[in-house]
């Protein structure tokens, strides 16, 4: 498994675990004042799923400018 192919399968894995604790949140706010841990459980997923999906983002640009720097142009 390549180091893309990571990356694409951990930001997937991700994307649940913040959906869960989102639901987790919502759910916890309907039953009363949630605890601090539980409000910002959310962020830590979120701010791993912005790394990840910056990353994905720009590895076609990365190939496209490697190509052309070595084909020369």
């Amino acid at each position: 498994m390549n180091w893309n192919c990571w990356v694409r399968q951990f930001h997937r894995w991700l994307s649940i675990a913040f959906t869960l604790t989102v639901i987790a949140n919502f759910v916890a706010m309907g039953l009363g004042e949630p605890p601090a841990w539980v409000v910002y459980s959310p962020l830590l997923p979120l701010f791993l799923l912005l790394f990840s999906g910056l990353y994905m983002f720009v590895l076609p640009y990365a190939a496209k400018w490697s190509s052309v720097r070595r084909a020369g142009g």
